[in-house]
């Protein structure tokens, strides 16, 4: 993988003021690690366990795997097209088809604004109901206007939110690991199930079904294709800060999978709904579960947050194309910040708390991302007949083919339920997308 040379954004000189660059090097590493971290590993090590046992460290590093195959095309084409709307301005330069670069935008704003929902409800429900007793889509929708109103205020501040919310959510996972090795350290655990399979799964099907669960743990990095215009030197700084947080989160979720398993049997941890708290509690170390119900609270808010970002970055550089209506690429002066896009996909999550529950909202979720991925790994191939004239980064060939081939076999393991879902949230872009084009006729 090699640095090439890369055009300039083709909106210089446009009237419209421009974002700012306010996110350095450090600042997007930790961006997209607190973006990664999220909530699942959280939730997830048990489900992982029941899979293959005690063996959580081999499931996951699969999916490190897998992630880090489309984190190479987006790293590729987010340094060669520096410009917010990440997926849909790769698939507009790919297919010169307006219809699919619409709808692969779409489904990534689509998963963002469901993604944002359904973390809102996940904050206002059991977590926040340990501290304080509050209607969950109240919560929710109390939660999701102070994650605008920080939005808005500026991309710097937020980031700098993000930043305390990964160091905490961090520290947590970090004391799981630390618990656990004062444990093993006082003669207790055991360290012989961190390599003992579940004694009826056969093996390599045990791992390549967990790995689809710890797959999910990984996403999150795409978010980061969308406040490009808002990095210092991003074809030098995106690849370091992009391939760096997947490792650290890797590692981490290596070595929180593998305390677990040596803490508390494969058994227990695939019954708990909160896994890393039996782990603390298991080792009998004394951190109150008041903490850890905290910190997994501050993990939800800052996935939930990122996740915002994402979505009105992405709706405004949609709006800047003509993808959408050119209201969404209005920026808020002083603060260079996309207010119309902020106000509407902060409004469609707050309506979408009300529709439906979080597993429901996150299945929804992963499926339309992993359409997003396919389109992205084809696209770094089509693009390569295009030369440009600024450094960027080039991944080896066989990286993006293989990326959409992972993406094809993941799609295979959804269920019908989950693709009529997403059909039906594609058929409503359909239908916008011709409702815009009728109506710029109209205007004409």
């Amino acid at each position: 993988m090699t640095l090439q040379n890369a055009s300039t954004d083709p909106r210089e000189g446009a009237t419209q003021p421009a974002l700012k660059r306010n996110i350095s090097g450090k600042m997007l590493y930790l961006f997209i690690l607190g973006d990664v971290l999220g909530a699942g590993i959280y939730a997830l090590v048990g489900q992982i366990s029941g899979e293959v046992g005690g063996v959580t460290w081999v499931p996951m590093l699969v999916a490190l795997g897998l992630a880090l195959l489309t984190a190479a095309s987006y790293a590729e084409l987010v340094t060669k097209y520096p410009q917010a709307g990440g997926s849909a301005v790769f698939a507009e330069r790919a297919y010169k088809k307006p219809l699919i670069a619409f709808l692969v935008g779409f489904c990534m704003l689509a998963a963002g604004v469901v993604s944002a929902a359904g973390l809102a409800l996940a904050f206002a429900g059991d977590y926040l109901g340990t501290f304080i007793d509050i209607p969950p889509v109240l919560g929710a929708v109390l939660f999701l206007a102070a994650a605008g109103l920080l939005n808005a205020r500026g991309i710097k501040e937020s980031v700098r939110a993000n930043l305390v919310m990964t160091v905490i959510e961090t520290t947590g996972l970090v004391l799981v690991v630390v618990a656990v090795a004062v444990m093993f350290s006082g003669g207790g655990g055991d360290l012989s199930r961190a390599v003992t399979f579940e004694s009826t799964a056969n093996p390599v099907i045990a791992v390549f079904g967990a790995a689809l669960l710890a797959y999910y743990s990984f996403v999150g990095f795409e978010t980061s294709a969308n406040v490009i215009e808002e990095v210092k030197n991003p074809s030098r700084v995106y690849p370091k800060a992009l391939f760096g947080a997947l490792a650290t989160a890797g590692i981490l979720y290596l070595l929180v999978g593998t305390a677990a398993s040596v803490a508390v049997p494969a058994a227990d941890l695939k019954e708990s709904t909160g896994p890393l708290l039996t782990v603390i509690q298991a080792t009998g170390v004394g951190i109150p579960a008041w903490l850890f119900s905290l910190i997994a609270l501050v993990a939800v808010a800052n996935g939930a947050l990122l996740t915002m970002i994402m979505s009105s970055r992405l709706a405004y550089g949609m709006g800047a194309q003509g993808l959408l209506p050119s209201v969404f690429a209005k920026v808020l002066p002083g603060r260079g910040t996309p207010w119309v896009a902020i106000v509407i996909t902060t409004a469609l999550a707050m309506v979408l708390t009300a529709t439906g529950s979080i597993a429901t909202l996150a299945e929804t979720v992963v499926l339309l991302l992993l359409l997003v991925f396919l389109s992205t790994n084809i696209a770094v191939l089509v693009l390569r007949r295009e030369k440009v004239e600024h450094e960027h980064f080039r991944a080896w060939s066989v990286l993006p083919i293989l990326g959409a081939l992972s993406c094809l076999v993941l799609l295979t393991q959804q269920s019908g339920e989950v693709w009529l879902r997403s059909g039906i949230i594609v058929a409503v872009g359909c239908l916008l997308y011709a409702a815009t084009k009728l109506g710029r006729r109209a205007r004409s």
